[in-house]
């Protein structure tokens, strides 16, 4: 089996940190790919730059065609919805798939994010997935995400401080963390709190593990159907549906 995650920014340490998360928890036989755009922002902070990352992610999709599922590592799940009409195989953003996880093991749970502006961007995306019921808040702890290495920023403090916070006064019964960059946290957190942490890339991979298991496939009908034909103008010529590679019996 052969995973590819894709980071939709352009810092290649980052994307090296999650293939080392990734690769933890991946089964034995599962081959896990890690790559990232070459033209976009070097970190995905509000709807402004995740607008700049789809061309990106489409070309990284279309690069890494014999992949038996793919993974968007940009909690805000990224060009999601667009990465699965490309393609009839599973796609995982790992914003979704922890809160899959989360509402598997606690009946409450609250989502740390790093900055505010990520805040309105992932209520609506628990409300259009049916989460918002129990997602209790989120919150921010106003780390930036190239930040969150850099231990001069107390990022691991903050979030510290966040989740007591939330299983104090939301009662929180398990916390999400909101961003790709928190994955190294989680174990850490989990141990001195007491509570399923859950990060995201853990949380796709073992999602898309199932799935190809299974032998399920994006459906194509309604939203998810291939894109129609028609060209593209400019520098988005190469990801117009008339310049993708797609084969004949449309199983990319």
């Amino acid at each position: 089996m052969l995973i590819c995650i894709i980071n939709p920014n352009t810092t290649k340490k980052m994307t090296d940190n999650i293939e080392v998360v990734a690769k933890k928890v991946a089964s034995n036989g599962t081959t896990i790919v890690s790559t990232n755009p070459k033209n976009g922002p070097e970190s995905i902070e509000g709807y402004y730059d995740e607008v700049f990352c789809i061309p990106g992610l489409i070309e990284e999709v279309l690069s890494n065609s014999e992949a038996d599922a793919y993974i968007i590592a940009c909690f805000d799940d990224t060009g999601l919805d667009a990465i699965r009409t490309i393609t009839n195989k599973p796609v995982l953003g790992i914003g979704d798939s922890s809160f899959h996880i989360a509402s598997c093991l606690a009946g409450t749970f609250s989502v740390i994010t790093t900055l505010d502006l990520s805040v309105p961007i992932l209520k609506n995306n628990l409300l259009k997935r049916g989460f918002d019921r129990i997602c209790v808040n989120v919150s921010s702890v106003n780390v930036p995400v190239l930040d969150l290495e850099n231990e001069e920023s107390n990022a691991l403090l903050a979030i510290e401080d966040e989740i007591q916070r939330s299983i104090t006064n939301d009662k929180a019964e398990a916390i999400v963390l909101g961003c790709a960059g928190m994955a190294d946290f989680a174990e850490k957190l989990e141990k001195k709190f007491s509570v399923p942490v859950i990060e995201g890339v853990s949380s796709s991979i073992i999602l898309a593990e199932g799935l190809v298991k299974m032998k399920k496939t994006t459906s194509k009908l309604g939203g998810y159907s291939y894109p129609r034909p028609k060209s593209y103008s400019g520098i988005f010529k190469p990801v117009s549906y008339t310049h993708l590679t797609l084969p004949t019996n449309r199983e990319v």
